[in-house]
């Protein structure tokens, strides 16, 4: 790994504190989440929520996009948390669909099946035993394992594996992807896909992470020689800026790729980038959509990144030392930021809201999901409020 700058966090002094929240709080916050869910529940059995709302409201779609199991995530951790079979039986109502998309190949040429069967179907077997979804999401680790490039020690981002304009292109988003092939070495005993896992995130913690420890969005290897190309944005302001989310998904991914390889290294390199984001967060801690937007400037925030970024410092801070003096103020961040997203961030105050959390962009330079709900942001503020209510295991 390459020598990658760690800089003072400038926020110490208030992250050395937690903030005035407990255990009434959170619940009241996970409260809001599951009334949402509710109302949502019967338009979103048969059908998804689409990744970004309209006018706060999320059209319903088919099981087509990257974003669905956002939505079946959200029904098993209310499952979990409450014990209400009502969110248990519309979630195993939607494991055939993820099976028939995985079967027949439905909108499966990317990166993204690690998303869409880690919070389905191996969610699934871990909180219940299904050996039907159990089946499925290692169906869909061998669909992840065709778009592997040994050479270049990547897992390609997006489209056909020939085209030249993805071919070899490895994004942030990726580190989300990898534990399903963790997983997958896990309960068929087949190594490749744990070293293929492992070879992705080497990569991405040399090429996409830069020296100053921010985060191209996506990065380009010859497939051919396996040597580095360039990096390049696809959602961010410009090439060398730094997306927000994508940096929020280096901050969640790493120490999730930790979990199962023991790397003390990833741990480390999370701490970077997470001082790097929480160095350039405005006053109320809800990022702009890029980080290279500071206060006082008419652009929009992303809540969503904010929410991954949460998650993501909650897990490097329950892996860190007793006596490791950052341990608690990551864990004190991230509760900040909670705190934030729940009193100025959510639609509580937006009746016909069918989403939680507002003020979300999906991607601003396509025009796409700004200023609205996403179903990704809302799924990780639920999953952040369950992390530090309950002793929760992860579904990655």
């Amino acid at each position: 790994m390459h020598a990658i700058n760690l800089e003072p966090l400038s926020r110490l002094e208030q992250f050395g504190q937690p903030p005035a929240i407990d255990s009434t709080y959170a619940e009241e916050a996970i409260a809001f989440i599951l009334k949402q869910i509710d109302r949502n529940l019967e338009a979103f059995t048969h059908q998804f929520p689409a990744p970004a709302s309209e006018n706060l409201i999320y059209p319903a779609i088919d099981n087509v996009e990257w974003t669905s199991s956002f939505w079946t995530g959200m029904l098993w951790l209310a499952y979990e948390y409450t014990g209400d079979d009502k969110y248990r039986h519309v979630a195993e109502s939607q494991l055939q669909g993820y099976k028939e998309r995985v079967e027949k190949r439905i909108e499966t040429n990317t990166h993204d099946i690690g998303f869409l069967y880690s919070l389905s179907c191996v969610a699934a077997y871990k909180l219940t035993g299904n050996e039907e979804a159990k089946q499925t999401a290692l169906l869909a680790a061998d669909l992840l394992m065709e778009r592997y490039f040994d050479k270049a020690g990547i897992v390609q981002a997006w489209g056909e594996l020939s085209d030249p304009e993805q071919q070899g292109r490895m994004i942030i988003d990726c580190n989300l992807n990898l534990p399903l092939l963790y997983w997958a070495t896990e309960v068929s005993g087949e190594p490749k896909y744990a070293e293929a896992a492992r070879s992705h995130v080497k990569q991405a913690a040399a090429f996409i992470v830069r020296d100053d420890a921010s985060t191209y969005h996506t990065y380009y290897m010859d497939v051919e020689t396996g040597l580095p190309r360039f990096g390049r944005t696809h959602q961010g302001y410009a090439d060398d800026t730094c997306w927000s989310r994508g940096q929020a998904w280096g901050i969640s991914g790493f120490p999730l790729s930790y979990l199962y390889t023991g790397d003390k290294e990833l741990l480390e390199l999370t701490k970077k980038l997470s001082n790097y984001f929480l160095n350039r967060l405005p006053d109320d801690l809800i990022c702009y959509w890029d980080l290279i937007f500071l206060e006082g400037n008419e652009q929009e925030r992303d809540s969503s990144a904010a929410a991954i970024a949460a998650c993501g410092l909650l897990e490097l801070s329950r892996h860190l030392p007793l006596l490791d003096p950052s341990k608690n103020v990551y864990e004190n961040a991230a509760l900040h930021i909670l705190k934030s997203l729940h009193e100025n961030y959510t639609a509580k105050n937006y009746p016909e809201s069918s989403g939680v959390l507002i003020h979300a962009v999906y991607n601003k330079p396509r025009g796409m999901g700004i200023d609205e709900c996403n179903i990704w942001g809302d799924y990780f503020y639920f999953e952040a409020l369950i992390r530090i209510v309950k002793d929760w295991k992860p579904y990655w």
